[in-house]
């Protein structure tokens, strides 16, 4: 069974958005544990209000502790390689250990997705963090299915 983690830079959800993470969560807990953790604090608050460099430099800081050498780090950035749902399941598909990041308002610097295995773009549109993350998530739990071979997919 795989073991998923996300990261993402963000103030605590609405319940809506927590409610439809959660559905895709419970759908795929028969291929992986997935594990979601939300990382703002003060330095990050005060950093985005000073600007893109100085917010960019503070989510790094904040979750370069989370990468991890026996795991897979993708990255989430717009300028990242697109996937479709097939290449996508073929990425994850024989890692035990995957961890996903999701940048703030201003994304990740280079510094950052350099130290990432992987970076890729869920779309050409800019997603809300929050939007990023359900989509991550169906898009995890599609993969699931092809690699399963369950028609959820099709």
């Amino acid at each position: 069974m795989q073991k998923i983690e996300i990261y993402l830079i963000s103030k605590k959800d609405e319940p809506c958005y927590d409610t439809i993470a959660n559905e895709f969560i419970k759908m795929s807990q028969k291929y992986a544990t997935i594990k979601i953790y939300t990382v703002f604090n003060k330095m990050i608050n005060q950093s985005q209000k000073r600007g893109e460099e100085e917010a960019k430099s503070s989510y790094s800081k904040a979750l370069e502790t989370f990468l991890k050498k026996d795991s897979l780090n993708i990255a989430l950035d717009p300028l990242g390689k697109e996937l479709d749902s097939f290449e996508f399941a073929n990425m994850i598909k024989d890692s035990p250990k995957i961890n996903f990041f999701i940048g703030g308002a201003f994304g990740f610097g280079r510094s950052f997705i350099k130290k990432c295995e992987k970076n890729i773009s869920l779309s050409k549109l800019t997603l809300n963090h929050k939007i990023a993350k359900l989509v991550l998530l169906e898009q995890l739990y599609r993969a699931f299915t092809i690699i399963n071979l369950h028609p959820y997919h099709k």
